[in-house]
């Protein structure tokens, strides 16, 4: 098994968005954990929304973002392949404004 990231892409953050009326979350909320529950065992970490993301670069500047990233899970899967068909199946991209999911393999720290 190997881990993977999942990076959230939005328009905006959860934050920055209109709060939606809670039947709306409710519903939105039992997508996730329907998702969450076909991961199962493998869903290391749900993850979190994120806000206010800044980037650093190496000469101490800071850079935009072209799309702002809105959160992130972990998740364990057989392959990429496996991983990315999970991320293809998963409740996000259904979110407005065109909705994107990043898919990084960790990998080990050399040396360690």
């Amino acid at each position: 098994m190997s881990r993977f990231v999942f990076i959230y892409h939005a328009p905006m953050t959860p934050a920055e968005a209109a709060p939606p009326a809670p039947e709306d979350m409710a519903a939105v909320m039992g997508e996730w954990n329907a998702w969450a529950a076909k991961v199962g065992d493998g869903l290391v970490d749900f993850g979190t929304p994120l806000a206010n993301g800044v980037r650093v670069a190496s000469d101490g500047g800071t850079a935009p973002s072209q799309r702002e990233v809105a959160g992130y899970s972990i998740i364990e899967a057989e392959s990429m392949e496996a991983a990315l068909q999970l991320a293809k199946e998963h409740p996000h991209l259904k979110m407005p404004g065109g909705c994107e999911i990043e898919v990084h393999e960790a990998q080990q720290i050399p040396g360690m």
